[in-house]
């Protein structure tokens, strides 16, 4: 296979005189088609049979919908979302998870122009008061709701059941559901006006902030606004147009990671996108094993953890390493920092495999840039280097607190959120610049066309009493990193105190192990970790184990697995009293 194709960007620079930087790349974005019912059309027209969609039956074979199929059950779907009453006004609520009749309701939804909402399956199956979806439920106001297991998902329907609010599920229907199957029942030419009536403008979807720092919010995701972003991810990777694009995702259609970027990088380059029912999770990950014994990507993404699995199978089997590097463009990892050694690995084994560097890489985006912003595509030696701004889009660097917040403009950030019009107009800045909320350090001071590495948010930051600010991203990753597989996560806390102190969730390893063992290889793993730091705003001096893990109701934790920093540190102010009070279960370094 010869070499990936991949963009060579160059850049125009404005630096202000309170230190403000702006970049952007000197090319402007290509033009594209503006609507995504236009690329379903197009595929659907010039590669009719080819495999859209797929997912093991009842963990079988692949059950396939080709793109003309696609076209004809989102025309059918579509036809009878607008029968019942949806439109603009009344969206389509998805409480489920990656499914066929999943990513077949949405894709009706957007060709008719009827937005909808898909929701994290936690706020229906782990939540135990259903706060979430009344909240969105009530923002919204739904025409349907669709619930995959009529079953599992009843006591989540039921805390949002309205009269005139249809229910769909595809199993174990309900009583008084519609079946998914008899939606199809419905002519398809009906869709076709809804159809002829969008425009770039119309809100293809809305989705919903982790809530990482603070309650989920409905960004509303513009047809204009996702092609946009598409037409970004086309340019940087360039290969994607010389075969279509060969998927295969576990991640979540809720998050933008995968619910934009990746389902639409198949969609919009006529790719296959297999449905991945195996997770990074115990007892899951067999199951993506499996299926990479079965399916070459050409893109393939994961979290860390989900690559820290991998590479181990990697290394024990030959036919596996084959077949996943045989038609691989490039790695893609979000969601945490990557370790070094597993960054290490995976770079030896695909040169091993190919002969070449295989392009393992992040970026940085959000759901308010739907979601591409940032992205590199030189080889690295290391993690973290989440890139540089993509065609189209101006970086605005602002001097905050000693650090370079980031900023971006451009047609694929959100017009707002839906409902908000105050905390919308909180993210923008004077000149229309979408606030990240995140701050960057350039991996070159001298050439920021080198990229640059996450700075840590500054919603999670804090001083020393010193008057140091602390950047906690970064020196949560970094003491993940030091502790070597012995912590899943940490909480860094310090606030108004004058050394970092942090609270710790032991990894499944590290719970097995002897206690008096585990205790004095914590001690030893805490005490190098602050010998390396570089200063009190890095060096954590003092530890505890956590017993009780984050609560999604509490705001703790986010759908996506990311700790909200903020609401751990403020639930859990009596832990920290004890961990400076220097009580029994605290670890000194």
């Amino acid at each position: 296979m010869n070499p990936p194709r991949f963009w060579a960007p160059t850049f125009d620079y404005e630096t202000r005189a309170d230190g403000t930087i702006l970049m952007r790349q000197q090319e402007p974005l290509p033009t594209h088609p503006q609507l995504l019912a236009d690329y379903l059309d197009h595929w659907a027209s010039v590669a009719p049979d080819r495999t859209w969609i797929a997912r093991r039956k009842d963990g079988g074979d692949w059950q396939r919908v080709s793109y003309a199929q696609a076209r004809d059950k989102a025309r059918r779907l579509g036809a009878a979302l607008l029968d019942l009453g949806l439109g603009h006004d009344r969206p389509l609520l998805i409480l489920s998870e990656n499914s066929l009749e999943h990513a077949l309701l949405g894709l009706a939804a957007v060709y008719v122009g009827v937005p909808y909402a898909p929701l994290a399956t936690a706020y229906s199956l782990v939540s135990e008061d259903h706060g979430k979806i009344r909240e969105i439920a009530a923002l919204l106001n739904p025409g349907a709701v669709f619930a995959d297991d009529g079953a599992a998902y009843a006591r989540a329907v039921a805390a949002i059941a309205a009269d005139g609010r249809a229910v769909i599920n595809a199993r174990d229907p309900a009583e008084g559901a519609l079946s998914f199957d008899t939606l199809l029942d419905h002519a398809p030419d009906d869709a076709d006006a809804a159809r002829a009536a969008l425009t770039p403008d119309t809100v293809a979807k809305y989705l919903f902030t982790s809530g990482s720092t603070g309650a989920p919010k409905a960004v509303i995701n513009t047809n204009a606004m996702i092609c946009s972003s598409q037409a970004m991810v086309r340019d940087c990777y360039r290969f994607l147009t010389d075969q279509p694009p060969v998927v295969l995702d576990w991640a979540p259609w809720n998050h933008t990671a995968a619910g934009n970027k990746v389902s639409y990088l198949v969609l919009t380059n006529g790719g296959t996108y297999y449905i991945d029912d195996g997770r990074p999770a115990g007892g899951k990950f067999a199951e993506t094993l499996r299926n990479l014994r079965d399916i070459s990507c050409t893109w393939y993404f994961n979290v860390p953890v989900g690559y820290d699995m991998l590479v181990e199978a990697l290394e024990t089997d030959d036919h596996l390493a084959r077949t996943f590097f045989a038609d691989l463009g490039m790695l893609f990892y979000a969601g945490a920092s990557m370790s070094q050694r597993t960054w290490d690995r995976l770079s030896a084994i695909g040169r091993k495999v190919t002969g070449r560097d295989v392009l393992l890489a992040t970026g940085l985006g959000a759901t308010e840039t739907a979601p591409f912003a940032l992205a590199i595509t030189d080889v690295q030696d290391r993690s973290g280097n989440v890139g540089v701004p993509a065609r189209g889009l101006t970086l605005k660097l602002v001097p905050n607190a000693g650090k370079l917040e980031a900023r971006l403009k451009g047609p694929s950030i959100m017009p707002g959120y839906y409902g908000d019009v105050a905390k919308s107009a909180e993210v923008f800045d004077d000149e229309g610049f979408y606030c990240l909320g995140d701050a960057l350090r350039p991996a070159d001071p001298d050439d920021f066309s080198k990229g640059f590495f996450f700075d840590g948010r500054l919603a999670e930051n804090f001083k020393l009493t010193t008057g140091t600010w602390v950047a906690v991203g970064a020196v949560r990753a970094a003491l993940v990193d030091a502790m070597d597989g012995l912590i899943r996560d940490a909480v860094i806390v310090g606030e108004d105190q004058a050394q970092l102190g942090a609270l710790l969730w032991l990894s499944d390893k590290a719970a097995a192990m002897n206690a008096d063992d585990l205790s004095a290889l914590l001690q030893d793993r805490l005490r190098v970790a602050a010998s390396n730091a570089t200063g009190s705003a890095s060096r954590i001096r003092r530890a505890v184990v956590l017993n009780t893990p984050p609560g999604l109701d509490a705001g703790e934790i986010t759908e996506k697995g990311s700790l909200n920093q903020r609401a751990l540190r403020a639930g859990r102010t009596a832990l920290i009293s004890r961990l400076y009070a220097g009580e029994d279960g605290v670890i000194i370094a």
